[in-house]
């Protein structure tokens, strides 16, 4: 038993060190993640002790969910762990509440992931083991979740927080026998998560129940499973190549033809449908709910106006102009607001979540002398504005130009419109009124709104 310590006291840490060194550049920054509890308690002191020898910068992060009544204790023992180590160490509190309905697991791993990606850092170091791979695998396919969902973790991935961050798992290759045995022989001490013990957690119930049960029979079935991960993450990664060969064919601008979902044969059209939301970072819906989208998106009329909701009611897919949309679910507006502008270089339009810029230009744009004769406003559209977008053409109802410009419906009331004195001047990338339109070699205004957020 001493001599099995002593090995896997020199094995995992080089093990360890293999699998980070081509990984991790010298000097990096890595904050791993901290619960007190035994795995993230080897990971500290591995890294602790690997850190010298590729100079990197360490430090950690402790999520206080407020679950537990010992959650206040978890906080002092990292707090102690880290100061005997000299790592700095981050506190933060979050409240799970808000997200109760998607489980307290899940609830918490979303937390968790966005304390992660506000942290300074150019990777995330996660403590989850080859024991935690079977029991991903197991959940995934008892949620009948496809390819993607079965290849489980890799080591090394990207953030999808729209951070430069990357995750990796520095221990998927050890199992949790290995990490106690390290952690006995190092002598390091942890905490215990009470909620561990309760089996009415699926994860739990597979790691007390089902596994020690497969592991009579199947002994070697935590490698040959992680097998099955491998062959799933390589189907995963064909998938996603076709996805990318028929997203440059339909795929522009952010937006997805609907003509590529009608054509492509069922389980093509869904993958890339998969990889349209996976691009804008949205939530993986059920296979049915897929299923049900691809059916409203490709079979509507052709002036049907569809909206999809999904992911809890916070994000949308919209269908116009042959284009489907993926989209946040945009919040309530003050449909009264006006805001003056006074020469600033923008303004927030809260309608759109986006600002409203103002640059100064020379004959394009709004001539600056004829606006300087009267307050000028942004205001939302109230229905029957008109104006006259050049001057050899007849009056236009801004209605008919928002058509024709191709601004989509969901957007046309939340666009900002500019104002002097009472006189429509200006919507923002659709038309300037003729008699407000600078001459060459006028000094004149440009205003647009933030294209990131609006799609003109």
């Amino acid at each position: 038993m001493e001599s099995s310590r002593k090995s896997i006291s020199h094995l995992l840490p080089e093990r360890v060190a293999a699998t980070l060194a081509p990984l991790i550049p010298v000097g990096s920054r890595i904050l791993t993640g901290l619960s007190g509890g035994v795995d993230s308690v080897v990971l500290l002191h591995l890294l602790h002790e690997l850190a010298p020898r590729f100079s990197w910068q360490i430090s950690a992060l402790h999520v206080h969910h407020g679950i537990s009544p010992h959650a206040d204790t978890w906080v002092d023992f990292c707090a102690a762990l880290c100061q005997r180590y000299d790592i700095p160490l981050h506190i933060q509190h979050v409240d799970i509440t808000p997200l109760l309905a998607q489980g307290i697991e899940a609830a918490a791993r979303e937390l968790r992931h966005a304390a992660f990606a506000a942290q300074p850092c150019d990777f995330v170091a996660l403590a989850h083991h080859a024991d935690d791979q079977v029991e991903t695998l197991f959940l995934q396919l008892l949620r009948g979740a496809g390819v993607r969902g079965a290849s489980a973790m890799p080591v090394l991935s990207q953030s999808t927080r729209g951070t430069t961050q990357k995750r990796v798992r520095p221990l998927l290759h050890s199992t949790r026998c290995e990490i106690l045995t390290y952690a006995a022989a190092q002598n390091l001490a942890w905490v215990e998560d009470e909620s561990n013990a309760d089996d009415s957690y699926p994860r739990n119930f597979l790691r007390h129940q089902l596994l020690p049960q497969l592991a009579k029979k199947f002994p070697a079935y935590r490698q040959t499973l992680s097998r099955s991960t491998r062959h799933f993450a390589e189907a995963a990664s064909l998938l996603d190549e076709l996805a990318e060969q028929d997203a440059a064919s339909f795929i522009r601008e952010g937006t997805l033809t609907v003509s590529a979902l009608q054509t492509l044969s069922p389980a093509r059209a869904k993958n890339l449908l998969r990889f349209f939301l996976h691009q804008h970072s949205f939530p993986m819906p059920q296979v049915v709910q897929l299923e049900d989208m691809l059916q409203q998106l490709s079979a509507a009329r052709q002036d049907a106006r569809v909206c999809i909701s999904f992911g809890g009611g916070n994000f949308e897919l919209r269908r116009y102009q042959n284009r489907v949309y993926a989209l946040r679910t945009p919040g309530k507006f003050d449909s009264h607001q006006v805001l003056s502008w006074q020469g600033e270089t923008s303004l927030a339009w809260p309608a759109l979540d986006s600002r409203v810029s103002f640059r100064h230009t020379c004959g394009e744009g709004l001539d600056l002398a004829r606006l300087q004769a009267s307050t000028v406003t942004l205001r939302h559209r109230r229905g029957g504005e008109s104006l006259r977008p050049s001057k050899n053409a007849a009056s236009r109802t801004l209605k008919n130009l928002l058509q024709e410009h191709e601004i989509p419906p969901w957007q046309r009331d939340r666009l900002p419109l500019l104002y002097c004195g009472e006189d429509l001047v200006c919507a923002p990338g659709v038309a300037i009124a003729a008699e407000y339109q600078a001459a060459p070699g006028d000094a004149a205004l440009s205003v647009t709104v933030d294209s990131t957020k609006v799609l003109l």
